[in-house]
């Protein structure tokens, strides 16, 4: 499954630099043209890697405004997995790709003792002599996952299925905003099923350099979708990520796999939300009464890279009432588990800065974005709370306000 992807479509027009968020606020990143396809040059000729290839965030922004579709975030990545190959990878890096496993193996455990063991003031000192910086917005564990959660879950007898792929942070970390979409997708007549087999999208050890880990998963997940495919039913993620990897990521890197198992697209749960809504198989116009509500949202890189649109915000107002617009600031900053790294924190803060300021300044109650990372990183330097746009349009079919915790 050896990927090689040809730099010669690159014709240096500097595009991928001027809106690369890294290179925007600090040296230490040579930018995606000179680590990308400028680089690769001396990668074919054996020559020793550059330092400044690990700050890479992986955020997509050189492809989304690349002129020649050149892969410059992919050449990257591939680039760090012969590094990690050639020199191992570190144990902080294995941590931050591998949140999954860590929570399978603490299920067992309370969730207040396992927040109170990773995120009290000792523990955050010795992740951050780890590498792990102290003052980064881990998030914490949510009482039951969302797997545990629907199984309990009382859904009406409905005749049609939908398969959801909840992602890790949702999963783990916020299991009612899946909750909150099983309950619209109920409400447009489709019965949520979500498989055990379904395991983490793999992007975090794409970007961590864990190459052989993301290719099991991508095909344990593979497997699992062409399953559901052949029982009639449409996938679909509340997550831009996940969505990245399956629709980008894995045709890209192993394409082997898509040749096996078939290309296993998952679909935008808003998006669907929104051909429900035109159908009128979701009412979203007859709402109860209640007050205006104005949003701040933030459309995740990720989410951007695929070009698809914005059916996140689009669904926001369209509901009565509610008042969302983007705010047009650029990434967050936080890049999965870029922004937690020690030696990248405060770049991912100042990468964020314009969109925290913007958050800030506004007289928006809530902000919000389909991404978990970034809504916890928009918590964290915005100072308001930031939900999923399927938890705004539960709220107000419900004519509640809306919950403002990822994980109350």
């Amino acid at each position: 499954m050896k990927v090689r992807i040809n730099p010669d479509k690159c014709i240096a027009c500097t595009t991928c630099v001027v809106n690369c968020p890294v290179s925007r606020v600090t040296t230490k990143y040579l930018g995606p043209r000179m680590i990308g396809p400028a680089y690769q040059r001396f990668r074919l000729l054996a020559l020793a890697e550059d330092e400044s290839l690990t700050y890479c965030s992986n955020c997509k922004n050189c492809e989304i405004t690349c002129p020649q579709d050149v892969p410059v975030a992919g050449i990257n990545m591939l680039a760090r997995a012969d590094q990690s190959k050639k020199y191992g990878t570190s144990l902080r890096d294995w941590v931050l790709a591998h949140g999954e496993l860590q929570a399978k193996a603490l299920q067992l455990i309370p969730a207040s003792l396992k927040n109170f063991g990773m995120l009290n003031p000792v523990t955050r000192s010795i992740l951050d002599a780890f590498g792990i910086d102290k003052r980064a917005p881990l998030p914490a564990f949510a009482p039951k996952t969302f797997r545990q959660l629907l199984k309990n879950y009382k859904q009406p007898s409905l005749r049609k299925k939908i398969v959801f792929f909840p992602g890790c942070f949702i999963d783990v970390y916020d299991p009612l905003t899946g909750i909150d979409m099983v309950w619209a997708f109920n409400k447009a007549g489709y019965e949520v099923v979500s498989p055990d087999d379904f395991s983490c999208c793999g992007l975090p050890m794409i970007a961590n350099g864990f190459w052989e880990d993301a290719i099991k998963r991508a095909r344990n997940n593979l497997k699992a979708l062409a399953d559901c495919r052949e029982q009639g039913m449409i996938a679909v993620t509340g997550c831009p990520s996940c969505a990245l990897m399956f629709r980008e990521e894995i045709p890209e890197y192993f394409p082997d796999l898509i040749d096996e198992l078939g290309l296993g697209l998952l679909e935008d749960a808003q998006d669907f939300l929104l051909q429900m809504a035109d159908k009128g198989e979701l009412d979203i116009k007859n709402l109860p009464e209640q007050p205006d509500l104005n949003i701040l949202y933030h459309a995740p890189c990720h989410l951007r890279a695929q070009g698809n649109g914005l059916p996140g915000l689009d669904l926001m107002n369209e509901l009565d009432g509610v008042s969302a617009r983007a705010a047009n600031a650029g990434c967050c900053g936080i890049s999965g588990s870029y922004g937690f790294k020690k030696e990248k924190y405060e770049i991912g803060m100042e990468i964020g800065s314009e969109l925290f300021q913007k958050i800030k300044e506004s007289k928006a109650a809530i902000s919000a974005s389909e991404c978990g990372t970034c809504r916890v990183q928009m918590t964290h330097g915005g100072g308001k709370p930031a939900i999923h746009p399927v938890t705004v349009l539960r709220a107000r079919m419900e004519g509640k306000p809306p919950r403002t915790a990822y994980n109350p």
